[in-house]
């Protein structure tokens, strides 16, 4: 499945409220839907300017929504959902934090994300909300078209 538009995958990452983070529901103090917004935000906060890599944060963990009950769907994330959406830096973030070999380029801002995935999974942490995010998720989406209107 290929999310096309910004609000299938805002959508989508609502639909993560109440959904475990493991295939048999068990696991992790915190739902699918507030594990992404606490990694986004602890990445707005250690990367500030660095968009595409708050929302790579945001959408990590989105395969569990795309294939519930699948045991290794957190194994593909963003890559192929979100790589035509966000963008191929966002898609190649996705694949490095589902263990893919890492690009030079992208080494540092990895170990962020996953230092940001182990950080945020803390029950009880109000780390805003979905909404507030949707602008950010729409200027990368908006980028990438641009981007991919050029090529």
């Amino acid at each position: 499945m290929e999310l096309r538009s910004v609000e299938e995958l805002m959508d989508l990452l609502h639909a993560g409220r109440g959904t475990r983070p493991t295939a048999d529901g068990s696991g992790g103090p915190v739902d699918v839907h507030d594990h992404a917004l606490q990694t986004a935000a602890l990445l707005r906060r250690s990367h500030p300017a660095d968009k595409e890599l708050q929302v790579a944060g945001l959408v990590h963990g989105i395969g569990r929504l795309l294939r519930p009950g699948d045991a290794t769907a957190h194994a593909r994330p963003a890559p192929e959902w979100v790589g035509p959406l966000l963008g191929d830096r966002v898609s190649r973030l996705g694949r490095l934090h589902s263990g893919g070999r890492p690009d030079p380029r992208d080494a540092d801002d990895a170990l962020s994300l996953r230092q940001a995935c182990d950080a945020g999974r803390v029950a009880g942490l109000h780390a805003g909300v979905l909404e507030d995010w949707r602008t950010v998720v729409e200027l990368v989406a908006a980028q990438n078209s641009r981007l991919g209107a050029v090529d």
